[in-house]
Parts: structure tokens; C-alpha cells; sequence
């Protein structure tokens, strides 16, 4: 038996299947990097070249196909994320001064030399430069990395940081919109749904999981279960991380594909003014009252999938 992920409910151990292909899905995880300061393209040996888009600005020292490549598909990206999540209204968003730099390294090393990531990092944001770093790679770098970072952009651009907003909210939203993954990550989490291996709302809201990656270790969480019965839940340290992350992408997909994009806007506006996660579902989705309600109106669209 799997002794990293077992549900204890009513005197039983519960273990649920292995979810294969696991650990594929979530490259937001690697993806979600913040820094505070501009160190991230602070390598003075590389001649940077540039291509302007109305929204982005490009820097790139190797082929200019794949620069092309990605600013095509980072200004198709920005139109699809900001009409789906609401902000396209906004006049000169992004435009002008306001674009979004993106710095693609040569490779890996250059990458981490100048962004001093770990290992496993192969891009991150900067917010308060509205910035994307990364390297030149293929496989993921159009499909993930570049709608992942678009979104926490976006997403944070909107909502700024003074409110409310929990960690689960950013990460659901940059990872929902890596369209490409949603009917993968959709059939991982009603794998996890139907092992009963979710952890209550209330338990995301103060759980910062970004102290935990590659740390050791069972954690033994508060479960919700398919049925509303009281139980535990015991993870390591990584299926506990891919566990949120796998809930926050539902979560959020639930909110805009059930009610739509405009209440899901409605509903970050009102964590923007300080409203709490309950009192802002509560304004924006008149059926949803509670973090209750929430719980049991998710599960009923999971019971849909």
C-alpha cells in the first residue's frame, strides 16, 4: 500500500490508484515563480535582439523563428486570457510602455544564471515589471509556460495584491488557462474526486504550499469527501502540492465554466475591494452563500465530468 496517500474515513484506510502520467500535468508548479527585483535578465554577455507585438516586446539572442513563434502566440494568448477572465474592456491595457517584456535565454544554464532559479525552474513572472523569463526550448514553452505566466500577469494586474486573493485563486486561474491541458488535468481530477483525496477549502486558504516543494515528510490534512463524511487525508510532500494544485485548477474552471466569465470577474473585483473569499462568492453567484455552498456546488459539477 501507498502509505504517502491514504484517506482514513469511519475506521478505514482508503488508498486510491496511482495517477499515472502524475507529474506531467503540472508544469505551473515550476512555472509560478515570483521575484521582487529585476535580476532575472541581469546577463550583461548576451546581445539582445528584439521584436515588438502590440502587447509584448520580445528579447531573444538565438533564432528569430521561435522569437516570432513565441510573440505571435503570446499576443494570441493575451486576447483569448483577457477576454475570458473580463479585462479586454480595458482601454490601453498592455499597450505602448505598458507592454510585457519577455526574455527568452539561449538555454537552461543561461536561464538559471541570471535568474538564480533552482534546477527545476524553467521560467518565471516578475509583477512588478510585468515581466516573463525563460530559455529557448520547445516542448511546453508555447503551450504552457507562455499562457501560464500571461495569466498570473493578467490575473495580478487586475486584482493587485492589497485584497484577499488566496494562493489557490493565482495558480487556478494561470493554469486554467493553459488550454491545451484542461480535458488532461479535467480526467486527473475526477480521478482524485473519485479516491476522495480533496482537501477542504478552508484548509487551501492557509495552507502555502510553496514552502513545502522537496520537502519530506507525511502531512496529515482534513479531507473532503464524496459523501460530506468527516475524514484525513495523509500526503507527502509532493502529492500534497500536486493535490492543490490539481483542486485550484478545478475550482477555478468550475466558477467560469458554470457561471461564466463576467460573475468570475465580478467575483475578483470584489476580492480587489477586500472583500473576504466567502462575502465576494456571495456578491458575485447568487446560488453560492457559503464556502459550504461552494464545496457542495463544485462537487456536483465534478459528479458531471
Amino acid at each position: 500500500m501507498e502509505r504517502t496517500h491514504m484517506i482514513q474515513r469511519l475506521g478505514k484506510i482508503f488508498c486510491p490508484r496511482r495517477w499515472r502520467g502524475w507529474p506531467g500535468i503540472l508544469f505551473g508548479i515550476i512555472f509560478g515563480a515570483v521575484l521582487c527585483a529585476g535580476s532575472a535578465v541581469a546577463a550583461d554577455e548576451i546581445k539582445w535582439k528584439e521584436l515588438k507585438g502590440a502587447h509584448f516586446i520580445v528579447y531573444f539572442s538565438g533564432e528569430e523563428s521561435f522569437a516570432r513563434d513565441v510573440l505571435n502566440s503570446a499576443e494570441r494568448y493575451y486576447t483569448r486570457i483577457a477576454g475570458e477572465l473580463g479585462y479586454a474592456r480595458y482601454q490601453d491595457f498592455w499597450t505602448w510602455e505598458k507592454r510585457c517584456k519577455i526574455y527568452v535565454h539561449p538555454d537552461h544554464p543561461s536561464f538559471l544564471k541570471a535568474s538564480g532559479g533552482q534546477e527545476w525552474s524553467h521560467g518565471l513572472a516578475e509583477y512588478n515589471t510585468k515581466t516573463i523569463v525563460s530559455y529557448a526550448w520547445h516542448e511546453g514553452f508555447l503551450d504552457s509556460l507562455l499562457p501560464h505566466e500571461i495569466a498570473h500577469l493578467i490575473f495580478r494586474d487586475f486584482i493587485g495584491f492589497k485584497g484577499e486573493v488566496p494562493l489557490w485563486l493565482d495558480e487556478g486561474v494561470a493554469q486554467w488557462e493553459e488550454e491545451a491541458k484542461r480535458p488532461q488535468m479535467k480526467a486527473m481530477v475526477k480521478e482524485l474526486y473519485e479516491g476522495e483525496g480533496f482537501l477542504l477549502i478552508n484548509d487551501m486558504m492557509k495552507l502555502d504550499i510553496r514552502r513545502l516543494k522537496g520537502k519530506e515528510g507525511v502531512h496529515v490534512r482534513a479531507a473532503l469527501t464524496k459523501d460530506g463524511s468527516p475524514g484525513v487525508v495523509f500526503l507527502s510532500s509532493d502529492n500534497l502540492v500536486n493535490t492543490y494544485y490539481l483542486q485550484s485548477v478545478s475550482m477555478v474552471g468550475f466558477l467560469i465554466e458554470k457561471f461564466g466569465g463576467e460573475s468570475f470577474t465580478a467575483f475578483c473585483r470584489e476580492l480587489r475591494d477586500g472583500e473576504s473569499l466567502e462575502q465576494a462568492l456571495k456578491s458575485a453567484y447568487t446560488t453560492i452563500t457559503t464556502i459550504r455552498d461552494f464545496e457542495k456546488r463544485w462537487k456536483e459539477y465534478l459528479d458531471q465530468l
